[in-house]
């Protein structure tokens, strides 16, 4: 039996769900988990969305993105671990463009781990181009920081 999976946007009654998702995908890394109470301040910053993917009996993953002019920002975009591999990112990742888009933004911004080969390839399949680096920019707990590629899409 396959799984029927459906995104819908991610509202105040999904911060724990939120939270749990960013946690479960980004804590393994050594970076910080967002709480409830970060995902509530994030969801309610001026221009802020997301949308939330999930099947019959499942949360799958998050995205979060914020419009500003005619620029965006692909804030996070988290999926379950076990989920991984199957589509969900790049369903995510499509959604969360095709809304950026739908609310005027020429261009789409991202930062990406450079430690984090998986995440990057998806956004390159998808037309993102690396425009810069951040050193140190990811903290990982007692590792060493990571750098992050800015990656943008131009969305015209």
């Amino acid at each position: 039996m396959t799984d029927t999976t459906f995104l819908r946007p991610l509202g105040g009654l999904d911060l724990d769900r939120a939270a749990a998702l960013h946690c479960e995908s980004f804590v393994p890394f050594g970076e910080r988990g967002w709480t409830r109470q970060d995902m509530a301040e994030l969801l309610g910053s001026p221009g802020v969305a997301g949308l939330l993917l999930q099947t019959d009996d499942a949360d799958v993953g998050m995205a979060i993105c914020r419009v500003a002019a005619d620029e965006s920002e692909l804030i996070t975009l988290a999926v379950r671990p076990a989920r991984r591999r199957r589509g969900a990112g790049r369903r995510l990742l499509a959604a969360a463009t095709d809304h950026v888009r739908a609310m005027g933004a020429r261009t789409l911004f991202l930062e990406v781990a450079a430690d984090n080969s998986a995440a990057r390839a998806l956004y390159e399949s998808a037309g993102f181009r690396v425009s810069g680096r951040r050193p140190a920019y990811f903290r990982r707990g007692d590792r060493p920081p990571v750098d992050a590629f800015v990656m943008v899409l131009d969305l015209d």
